[in-house]
C-alpha cells in the first residue's frame, strides 16, 4: 500500500498532520511519497509582514489546539515580528528533495524543517538554515550544498507535476492524502485524524496485507536457530 502525501513546508495544517504521516510512514508494508505543492511561489517575493501575522495567528492557535502540535515564543513573538523575513516554498521543497538524493528521510527532513519553522521561529527559506537542519540529520554541508543546488532545478517540475496530480484528483489544498491499493486510489481525511497518529496508525495497519502465519518452530529461541 502506499500513501500519497501532497503538502507544502509552509502549510500549518501540514505542521499540524506531521505526527500523523510520521506514524503511518513507521508501518512496515506502506510506502509514502511525498508531493510538494510550492503554496508560496519564491519569485512573487512574499515576506512576513505585520498583515501576515494577523492573518496566520488564529489559524495557528486553533492547529495546535486540534492537533496538539506546539507553536514556540520564538515563532508567535520572534519570526512573526520579523518584517522582511522571506516566505517562499520553494527552497525548503529543494532542501526535502535533496535529502532525498542524499540517502536521507525526506519525511524527516521535512519534520525537522517544519519544527524549525513552527517552534523555533527559524528563517527556512535561507539556505543556511536549510543546511544547519540537514546537517542536525547526519548530511555533511559540501555534500547538501551542490545537492541542494541541483534540487532548486527539479523543484520547479516536482512542484508542476504536485499540481497536475492534485488537478486531476480533486485534490483542492493541503495537506491531502490519497491511499494507493491494488491499483485504487482512495481520498484519506486527515482532518478527522488531526492529534490522532497512534490510531491512524492501527486503522492504517488493519488494510496491510498480513504476513503468513510461521510454523511453531519458528516462535521459539533455540541453539540451533538462533546463532
Amino acid at each position: 500500500m502506499k500513501l500519497h502525501y501532497f503538502y507544502d513546508p509552509l502549510c500549518g495544517w501540514c505542521y499540524g498532520a506531521s505526527p500523523l504521516l510520521q506514524a503511518a510512514a513507521a508501518l512496515p508494508g506502506l510506502e509514502v511519497e511525498m508531493h510538494a505543492g510550492g503554496m508560496l511561489d519564491e519569485a512573487e517575493g512574499r515576506t512576513i509582514t505585520p498583515e501576515w501575522r494577523s492573518y496566520v495567528m488564529p489559524h495557528d492557535k486553533r492547529i495546535a489546539q486540534m492537533s496538539g502540535q506546539p507553536f514556540g515564543d520564538a515563532y508567535y513573538d520572534g519570526l512573526l515580528n520579523d518584517v522582511g523575513a522571506p516566505l517562499a516554498s520553494d527552497p525548503p521543497i529543494a532542501a526535502v528533495l535533496a535529502a532525498a538524493r542524499l540517502g536521507a528521510d525526506p519525511l524527516a527532513m521535512l519534520a525537522r524543517i517544519q519544527r524549525a519553522h513552527y517552534l523555533e521561529g527559524r528563517r527556512i527559506a535561507e539556505f543556511a538554515v536549510l543546511s544547519e537542519l540537514a546537517a542536525e540529520l547526519g548530511i555533511a554541508a559540501e555534500s547538501f550544498a551542490p545537492a541542494w543546488r541541483e534540487a532548486r532545478t527539479e523543484a520547479e517540475r516536482h512542484i508542476d507535476d504536485t499540481r497536475r496530480q492534485m488537478a486531476k484528483l480533486g485534490l483542492r489544498g493541503f495537506p491531502s492524502a490519497v491511499l494507493e491499493q491494488d491499483g485504487k486510489l482512495e481520498r484519506l481525511e486527515l482532518s478527522g485524524w488531526l492529534g490522532r497518529p497512534v490510531e491512524l496508525a492501527a486503522a492504517l495497519a488493519a488494510r496491510l496485507p498480513q504476513p503468513a502465519a510461521s510454523g511453531d518452530d519458528a516462535l521459539f529461541c533455540t541453539p540451533e536457530n538462533c546463532r
